[in-house]
């Protein structure tokens, strides 16, 4: 029986040889950028090492696919020496690329701090210059040892795949067929679960790792090959030299993410920042002069509160409103950031700034444990807990789609809070206002029904936010929180001002502090990456920090708010919204006077058109910048 499975034995051992081999350079890498990695016990070391056998594995069968289906086919030819013959370079070849790059990484790390991905790829011609040819030989001489390392693993490569390889000539008979047909299925359908990472709802990538480490030791988690074939197919961002801005002193005055310490003290309020799915400006009552809407308890909270009138999501969809929200990063690109080739780079967020001054920190969010990568991300952005579907542990109250339902998980986030030491910032993400837009059978026909289905299931997520409150009043935290309150971006609309480009962005923002004079409305114009800045700015945070938003408590700053959809960045300031193409302002519109924009103002404003122009251009150009470079912390 072992010969008849020779085959399979003798492919997992180069499976296990080229596993050992990724360990080696992750070691090395670790290694050559020590002072780096210097803080990690030998305990986290060897978890992460660990860990990123999950990487390599996944990446071993993507390099090594057409390889292994070549040398699983259950035909009598596979045993011809010319067949094998082919099968040996292709494995030598395909693994000396994928191990060589790794090699690079030894000694690249330093310059970016991230492994490196398919922007790589820019260097070799097009738009911005064939910048290989200048920079190969450079890096030949500069690191000429790298090449050395890299020949060993190629000869390695080659001295074991021989040093393996075994001939096996079987009597294929119509039974021996059938067997041999039997390990090809398995073998390739094992293969296929290893190359996802396992059974979870989608293949593992790049912000997987951070379910491992935290965001500084990400890139020992991971592998090179791994980083750069997981982002082929992801759109990266090629800034426009059309209009640069090089003067780095103009850049800044226009626009500056950096943002100074406060030397008040710093106020050590507990923080809770609740997103509200789908929670749209248009179903809030108090917020479109309407007596009535379908959210009767934030419209009496709004009463208590500073609200600000005049708030934009930064994005479409929640991938998008999550880190614009906790970390002040919006999706000004094609691809989400928690998806993009830059979801693994540095960052500050809530979570990791308020722990540095001894703040617990948590994400809860009722969800199945790994939609939309929220999970991994959190644990990028620093919270030290993620609480899911999972961590609630009772699928009685599972909506039977995304969840668990709002009252139920707002209700445990409350008492799971309430066994926490202060001070501590929390977010909590609901999912009940979510497509299809159910809620539960002991509810029905208790919410006002509207012309559209979210309607219904807003007012329930609203209900369960009045419950959440009332237990929270109960609580000895509850007096010394400052709770946020927003959209993590726009639901389905009929209306002709919330289906325009400016209407089809707004959303409630909501500052609320229990006996404090934060309290009114406000129309200065604000979005979610304002949040973070404007926490901070609330608390007095005592260190300079980085943040694409501004404070809304800041009045030596112009505020704004941009969103970006199908290669266009809509820049709304005061009462206008300017669209821009990547190149040049292509519409303008006073958006307070002219709400369905319909009156194009670019001809005729050309004063506040360029002004606009130039301050959309800076943001751009920064943030662009900042990912690419990965100098966002």
């Amino acid at each position: 029986m072992q010969k008849k499975i020779g085959n399979l034995i003798l492919l997992l051992k180069h499976i296990a040889f080229l596993l050992i081999t990724y360990t080696i350079c992750r070691i090395l890498f670790y290694w050559f950028n020590y002072s780096y990695f210097s803080d990690l016990s030998f305990g986290q070391l060897f978890f992460i090492v660990v860990s990123g056998i999950r990487f390599d594995l996944s990446v071993i069968i993507l390099t090594n696919f057409l390889f292994i289906i070549l040398y699983l086919l259950p035909f009598a030819f596979r045993e011809k020496n010319g067949y094998r013959n082919l099968l040996k370079w292709l494995f030598i070849s395909v693994n000396s690329i994928a191990i060589f790059s790794n090699c690079v990484d030894l000694t690249y790390f330093q310059y970016t701090l991230k492994r490196t991905n398919a922007t790589v790829f820019n260097f070799f011609g097009g738009a911005i210059g064939n910048d290989l040819a200048h920079l190969l030989p450079v890096f030949l001489i500069d690191y000429w040892y790298i090449f050395i390392i890299g020949g060993i693993f190629i000869y390695l490569i080659f001295y074991f795949y021989k040093k393996i390889e075994n001939s096996i000539f079987l009597n294929w008979t119509n039974s021996e067929y059938k067997l041999q047909s039997i390990i090809f299925i398995v073998g390739v359908s094992l293969a296929i679960i290893a190359y996802r990472g396992g059974f979870q709802l989608k293949p593992i990538s790049s912000v997987t790792a951070g379910e491992y480490a935290t965001v500084k030791y990400i890139p020992l988690v991971l592998n090179t090959p791994f980083t750069i074939l997981k982002t082929l197919d992801v759109e990266t961002i090629k800034p426009s030299n059309s209009w640069k801005i090089t003067n780095e002193t103009e850049l800044k005055n226009l626009y500056n993410p950096i943002h100074k310490a406060q030397s008040n003290g710093l106020k050590k309020l507990n923080v809770v920042v609740i997103a509200l799915e789908s929670f749209s400006k248009e179903y809030i009552g108090a917020l479109n002069n309407r007596k009535t809407g379908y959210t009767p308890f934030l419209d009496s909270l709004i009463g208590e509160s500073l609200t600000f009138t005049n708030a934009f999501a930064n994005g479409k969809t929640s991938i998008d409103g999550i880190p614009a929200i906790v970390s002040a990063i919006p999706t000004w690109m094609y691809e989400p950031y928690i998806t993009s080739v830059y979801g693994t780079n540095q960052i500050n967020s809530l979570a990791n700034t308020l722990k540095k001054e001894g703040y617990y920190t948590a994400f809860f969010h009722g969800g199945t444990n790994g939609t939309m990568g929220f999970d991994a991300f959190c644990n990028v952005a620093g919270y030290d807990n993620y609480f899911g579907r999972t961590e609630y542990n009772n699928e009685k109250d599972f909506d039977g789609n995304w969840g668990i339902w709002d009252e139920e998980f707002m209700q445990y986030t409350a008492n799971t809070i309430n066994k926490k030491p202060q001070p501590f910032f929390a977010t909590l993400f609901t999912l009940s206002s979510h497509h299809p837009y159910l809620i539960p059978d002991r509810y029905k026909g208790k919410f006002k029904e509207g012309a559209l289905p979210i309607e219904r299931s807003i007012s329930y997520t609203d209900f369960a936010l009045k419950i959440f409150f009332e237990s929270a009043k109960k609580m000895p935290w509850f007096n010394n929180t400052l709770f946020v309150l927003c959209a993590d971006h726009t639901g389905v609309s009929t209306d002709p001002f919330y289906t325009n480009k400016v209407g089809n962005y707004a959303i409630p923002i909501i500052y609320y502090m229990p006996n404090s004079t934060l309290k009114g409305r406000d129309s200065t114009t604000t979005q979610q990456i304002d949040i973070m800045p404007s926490v901070l700015d609330y608390l007095n945070y005592p260190s300079p920090y980085f943040s694409f938003g501004n404070s809304v408590f800041d009045t030596t700053v112009q505020h704004f708010a941009v969103t970006y959809n199908n290669n266009v960045y809509q820049f709304m300031q005061n009462d206008y919204v300017l669209q821009f193409d990547g190149d040049k302002a292509s519409d303008l519109y006073n958006y307070k006077n002219d709400s369905l924009l319909k009156n194009d103002l670019l001809a005729k404003e050309t004063g506040i058109a360029k002004k606009m122009e130039n301050t959309i251009k800076a943001v751009i150009q920064t943030y662009q910048q900042s990912l690419i470079n990965n100098k966002m912390h």
